[in-house]
C-alpha cells in the first residue's frame, strides 16, 4: 500500500497579501494586495475600504478571527479560565474553543454568558463528540437520534445566536480502515452528514459547521484521507489542528507541514487552497510546545506568525490551544517573558481585530 499522497488539481501556488479593508499593510511592499481580495471574492465577501463585514457564515471580511482554548486540563470553569487567558494576553478573544461529548446539551448556561458579554461578545466554536459508545456507522444508521433531537430542542430553545460547530474533530487518529468496522472515513464522512442534516431538519439554522483536519502529513497520506470529507453542503469551514514539534520552526512551517517520507504531500495550507479554495479556512487548535533547550522559541515562534499571517488570507481564524498538560507538553503562551510579550504583540496586532464580532 503507497503511503503517498495522492494530491488533487494542478500547481499550488501560495497565495501572497491581505492589504484589503484599510488595514495597516505591516507586509512587504511587493506583496500583492488583489490576492486578499481574489479570496474574499471567492468566499463570497463584500467588504470597502471604510468597514469590514462579516458574512451569515461567520466570514470576516478583513483580517481574521482571534480565539482561544483557555487553559485546558487546569480544572478551571470556562469562565474563569477564559476570563484569565484574556488578562494574560491582554486582549478579549473572537472566538472561545469549548468541548463536548456524548448526551452533554450546549451551550450551556456559563458559555452563553461568554458568547453574550456586553463588555465584549465572543463567537462559540463549540466540539462535539456525539457518542464515545456507538461507532461513525451506528451514528449515520440513526442511533442516537433521540440524542441529536434533544439537542437540536436544546439550542433552538436556548441559543438562537450563530456559532461554530466540529463534529467529531480529528477523525484521522480513529479510522479504522477495514470493512465493517464501522469507523471507515466513508463511516465518518456518513455521520458528520447524518448529524448536520439531522439538526437542520429539527430547525437548526444557526449552526457553522467545521470539519476539522488533524494537520499532520502521515494521516494525510493514508489512501483513505480524501474520503473523509462529508461534501460541500455540510461543510462551512475546513480547519486544522496543527503543533509546532520539533521539526517546526516558524508559522509556515505549522501550517504547511511536510515531510521527506511522504514526499507527494505539499502541506495542508496549500491542499486545502487547491481542494476548499471557496471554504475559510480555521487554525481550530495550534500550540507551541516548551522546549527546554531553547528557551526562546516560543518568542521567535509568536514572532514567526506575526511576519507571516498575512501570507495565508484564506485563513480566516486563529484559535490558540492553552494548556500547561498538552498531551504532548506545555503549550501556555506566557512560560517566558519574552513568549508573553511576543504573545500580546500578536495578539493586539491590527490584522486579528480588524473585524468586531456582531451583535446577534
Amino acid at each position: 500500500m503507497s503511503r503517498k499522497a495522492r494530491i488533487g488539481g494542478a500547481g499550488l501556488a501560495l497565495a501572497l497579501g491581505m492589504g484589503a479593508c484599510g488595514q495597516p499593510p505591516a507586509i512587504p511592499e511587493n506583496s500583492p494586495e488583489p490576492a486578499a481580495a481574489r479570496v474574499n471574492a471567492l468566499l463570497g465577501i463584500r467588504s470597502t475600504v471604510s468597514a469590514c463585514a462579516v458574512t451569515d457564515r461567520l466570514i470576516p471580511s478583513c483580517g481574521a478571527w482571534w480565539g482561544v482554548a483557555p487553559e485546558i486540563f487546569t480544572g478551571r470553569r470556562p469562565g474563569r479560565a477564559l476570563a484569565r487567558a484574556e488578562r494574560r494576553m491582554g486582549r478579549p478573544a473572537d472566538i472561545m474553543h469549548v468541548y463536548h461529548r456524548g448526551s452533554e446539551l450546549f451551550p450551556t448556561p456559563e458559555e452563553r454568558k461568554i458568547a453574550r458579554d456586553p463588555a465584549g461578545r465572543r463567537l462559540l466554536l463549540v466540539n462535539w463528540k456525539p457518542s464515545s459508545d456507538r461507532t461513525w456507522a451506528e451514528i449515520a444508521g440513526g442511533a442516537i437520534d433521540r440524542r441529536i433531537d434533544r439537542l437540536a430542542d436544546h439550542v433552538r430553545r436556548s441559543f438562537p445566536e450563530r456559532f461554530f460547530l466540529t463534529v467529531h474533530h480529528e477523525p484521522e487518529n480513529d479510522v479504522l480502515g477495514y470493512p465493517g468496522s464501522g469507523m471507515t472515513a466513508e463511516d465518518y464522512s456518513a455521520m458528520f452528514r447524518h448529524v448536520v442534516l439531522r439538526l437542520r431538519q429539527r430547525g437548526v439554522r444557526n449552526v457553522v459547521t467545521v470539519m476539522t483536519y488533524m494537520g499532520a502529513p502521515s494521516w494525510a497520506a493514508e489512501p483513505w484521507f480524501e474520503r473523509l470529507y462529508p461534501g460541500d453542503d455540510v461543510v462551512d469551514w475546513v480547519a486544522m489542528d496543527p503543533y509546532a514539534d520539533d521539526r517546526v520552526r516558524t508559522f509556515d512551517g505549522l501550517v504547511n507541514k511536510t515531510r521527506v517520507e511522504f514526499a507527494g504531500w505539499p502541506g495542508f495550507y496549500r491542499w486545502m487552497q487547491s481542494r476548499f479554495p471557496t471554504k475559510p479556512i480555521m487554525i481550530a487548535e495550534w500550540g507551541v510546545f516548551e522546549r527546554r533547550d531553547d528557551p526562546g522559541f516560543k518568542e521567535a515562534f509568536f514572532s514567526s506568525v506575526r511576519r507571516e499571517m498575512r501570507l495565508y488570507p484564506q485563513i480566516k481564524a486563529l484559535v490558540y490551544f492553552d494548556s500547561p498538560r498538552a498531551p504532548r507538553g506545555d503549550t501556555r503562551f506566557d512560560t517566558t517573558a519574552g513568549g508573553l510579550r511576543t504573545f500580546e504583540d500578536l495578539a493586539r496586532d491590527p490584522y486579528l481585530r480588524a473585524t468586531a464580532v456582531p451583535d446577534q
